[in-house]
């Protein structure tokens, strides 16, 4: 995992470069825009099992058969290992959000989710959904304006936005 400025600098290296100027700006923007990524990351994990309780209560509501008996997730197991799963999203979503790139969420959570639901026979378009409900929730927090840094923060929301529904596709 490479954070936004191992990536450039690994990137320059690798062709022999030197960082162009459009690079140089974009990773000052990301300094500057430094205490707003903090601020939002801290609100989502301080937030974090309201944001999955929530999420999963929802889904639930909409899809009531996951936890009907037969359902994916009857039983206290089998509902317990779906909230997990939804944490481990979450909390990673925030690891790449902090790092301003979704390589983190990649190597370290995505890749083989799906191929691994599908063996289990977990129907990945209800993931997606409580995903897709948990990216509502987190955007709501971290966008909230009250006791953070001010500023226009619809680029990080966008970012953040955009960890989620990478994940919500990488299930569904």
């Amino acid at each position: 995992m490479f954070d936004a400025f191992t990536k450039v600098v690994s990137q320059a290296d690798a062709r022999g470069e030197f960082l162009a100027a459009g690079q140089l700006d974009a990773l000052s923007s990301m300094v500057a825009e430094g205490n707003k990524r903090i601020d939002a990351v801290n609100r989502i994990t301080g937030s974090a099992s309201t944001i999955v309780a929530n999420a999963a209560r929802a889904l639930f509501a909409e899809q009531p058969q996951l936890i009907a008996p037969g359902g994916n997730a009857y039983t206290h197991r089998r509902m317990a290992a779906c909230l997990r799963d939804m944490e481990i999203i979450l909390r990673y979503v925030t690891y790449a959000t902090f790092a301003g790139d979704a390589s983190v969420l990649d190597d370290r959570c995505l890749n083989g989710l799906r191929e691994t639901y599908q063996a289990l026979g977990v129907p990945g378009a209800s993931v997606a959904a409580g995903v897709q409900k948990m990216k509502e929730a987190a955007i709501a927090i971290a966008n909230d304006p009250n006791g953070i840094t001010r500023g226009d923060c619809s680029s990080l929301m966008s970012e953040i936005g955009g960890y989620f529904d990478r994940a919500a596709s990488a299930v569904g």
